[in-house]
């Protein structure tokens, strides 16, 4: 348990500008999308197992609230990849060329391309979460 905790709070002090926001940042995304797809896997074999089961959940996935979580899942899928192929470049082709400032610039980017990817995919996901669960826009 105490390495749990000095890991928490290792985790949450702050030690850095951009490359600790990018660190942190990184790891919960891939601890949602992981989250995610085991809950998928899951909910996927509900077809065979549970069929009953498996159309709850499907009710239960077009609530407003999964309707907001799939949102943020998109952002952390788009982060995580970003942030992902950022590391993979660095790391094979570029290890001489690292340093802060070059790291900080780079974290930028990665944020900024992940906004660029996602607020058009959170716009039109967000359109249809008010058609289809409020009857706005035409619905």
């Amino acid at each position: 348990m105490s390495a749990l905790k000095t890991t928490l709070t290792g985790y949450a002090g702050y030690r850095g500008r951009e490359g600790h926001w990018s660190f942190l940042l990184h790891r919960i995304t891939g601890l949602g999308t992981g989250l995610f797809l085991t809950i998928h896997i899951i909910d996927i074999a509900f077809v065979y197992l549970a069929p009953q089961l498996f159309l709850d959940a499907l009710n239960l996935y077009q609530s407003t609230l999964f309707g907001i979580g799939e949102v943020g899942l998109v952002f952390c899928v788009f982060f995580h990849g970003v942030n992902g192929l950022r590391i993979a470049f660095v790391d094979l082709f570029k290890p001489a060329a690292w340093s802060i400032s070059t790291q900080r610039n780079w974290t930028r980017v990665t944020l900024l391309i992940t906004l660029v990817l996602w607020l058009p995919a959170a716009a039109i996901m967000l359109r249809n979460l008010l058609f289809h669960n409020f009857g706005l826009f035409g619905g």
